[in-house]
């Protein structure tokens, strides 16, 4: 049995009617009725990813059940997840949903879903530039919606599996994330979870999208010398001419991690 969080800190925030085992593990949660936030883990010293083809998140949490399980518990919140091509080039078994890395509350993932008017599992949103895709990733299979430009919609639809939807934004070269995250609000998307690596990070945090960033910091060291091991924000220069600062909305604590919530907003 998975122990209870420690609420170390919490301000007033919204609150879903979590079922027991849910609410007695996390305590309260809940989210406005338009956001879109973050989760990441990262390492004392910042290192969030391990180089291409590792799944640097697992690695860096010891694939600790309390961050797995606010994993999960997030993914079921959310309307949709969105990640980037290269994250799921890192992650080429995974799929993004709350039984995935946590099945033994699946059942329970479940009826908080059904009691916010969800489906079984929240829609995987993939954003690409290139079309550099495994087409037999198994999250494809299963279904996703995929942003990508004209041009990389005409070369990658025939090859998508039947369940996917692919959208094309633009004619240009690039992936405008306004455009991209513009599309989920039409397509009734109000609660959205980025899974995205640094740069889309970078990217929505530019753009002025992301409302809320959940953190797990893991008690690890990971160093960095040959290979670029990249923070959670890259891509974009904030500091000293334009740093975001954040609110702690919450901070929890279980064995030596702590799991941290901030607000970008005002």
């Amino acid at each position: 049995m998975l122990e209870p969080f420690d609420v170390l800190f919490e301000t007033d925030l919204p609150g879903y009617a979590l079922p027991e085992e849910l609410g007695r593990i996390y305590g309260r949660l809940g989210f406005a009725e338009h956001v879109v936030y973050s989760n990441f883990v990262s390492s004392l010293d910042g290192v969030v990813t391990l180089g291409s083809g590792i799944s640097a998140g697992s690695v860096l949490s010891g694939k600790h059940s309390g961050d797995r399980f606010l994993m999960a518990l997030l993914r079921a919140c959310a309307d949709a997840v969105v990640i980037g091509a290269g994250t799921m080039r890192a992650t080429p078994g995974h799929i993004w949903t709350p039984a995935h890395v946590f099945p033994d509350l699946a059942a329970d993932f479940g009826v908080l879903r059904k009691s916010l008017g969800l489906s079984y599992a929240p829609r995987l949103v993939l954003l690409t530039a290139t079309g550099d895709l495994d087409f037999k990733h198994p999250a494809l299979v299963k279904g996703a919606v995929i942003l990508t430009t004209k041009a990389v919609a005409q070369a990658i639809g025939k090859r998508l599996p039947p369940a996917c939807e692919v959208i094309a934004l633009g004619a240009g070269k690039t992936l405008e994330i306004k455009h991209a995250f513009g599309e989920l609000a039409k397509m009734g998307f109000d609660v959205v979870l980025t899974e995205g690596g640094p740069t889309v990070m970078g990217e929505l945090i530019k753009a002025g999208l992301l409302d809320e960033m959940f953190l797990t910091l893991s008690p690890v060291l990971a160093g960095r010398h040959k290979e670029p091991r990249l923070g959670m924000v890259e891509g974009v220069e904030l500091m000293p001419k334009a740093p975001v600062w954040n609110r702690l909305l919450s901070a929890r604590r279980q064995d030596d991690y702590l799991f941290l919530r901030y607000s970008l907003r005002p």
